[in-house]
This record gives structure tokens, C-alpha cells and sequence, in this order.
């Protein structure tokens, strides 16, 4: 059973058993200012207690000899190296330009 100081610490010590009411749902989603009429509020109640009931099978595995993680997966950089290479030509890169001047984009005044 998932137990709130399990949350807050690695403390042993349980004390009361997690559970959602409707009402600590319809505090939150008055706190969002998000309206919700019953069956939505019975839904979302029903949701929420199963992620909660997960939860607690998840608190029942044994993680003491499990290394603490950031990520689930090793993260890279996986940009290339910044190497200069062959570009367009002046020319090139003018070619499709919709209105060029003095060899130059010419684009519309913002302003």
C-alpha cells in the first residue's frame, strides 16, 4: 500500500494509505478553474485511483540495491562536429529569390 511519508522520505514509518476522494479532485480542478460535471468527476476519480493503486505495486518492489536515475536511457549529444564544408555560391543562393537587389535579397519594408 502506498503510504504519504513514503513520498515525502525514504522514511519506514507508514502512516495513512493514499487515496483519492471526489472531492479532493473537484478542490483540484477548482484550483485549475476547470468546470467538471459528475460523470466527469467520477471518471477522472476512477482514474486517479487506479495510477494511485499502480503506485502501490510499484512501492511494493524491492529498489534498495536499484541505482538512482535522471533518465531511463543514457543521453548523448548526437550533433555532428562543426567542420566547414562546401556552401552555395553567392550566385546559387540568388538564383530562386523572388525580387534581389545590388546582388542582395530585397525583401518588403516591415516598418
Amino acid at each position: 500500500m502506498l503510504y504519504y511519508n513514503d513520498i515525502q522520505s525514504n522514511s519506514p514509518q507508514r502512516t495513512l494509505p493514499m487515496a483519492i476522494t471526489k472531492e479532493q479532485v473537484q478542490y483540484v480542478a477548482h484550483l485549475a478553474r476547470i468546470k467538471l460535471d459528475a460523470g466527469t468527476l467520477e471518471h477522472f476519480t476512477s482514474q486517479l485511483d487506479g495510477i494511485l493503486k499502480y503506485m502501490e505495486q510499484l512501492n511494493a518492489l524491492d529498489t534498495t540495491d536499484a541505482a538512482a536515475t535522471t533518465h531511463v536511457v543514457k543521453l548523448e549529444n548526437v550533433v555532428r562536429l562543426d567542420e566547414p564544408r562546401p556552401s552555395l555560391s553567392h550566385e546559387a543562393a540568388l538564383q530562386n529569390a523572388p525580387d534581389q537587389h545590388d546582388g542582395s535579397f530585397k525583401v518588403p519594408k516591415v516598418i
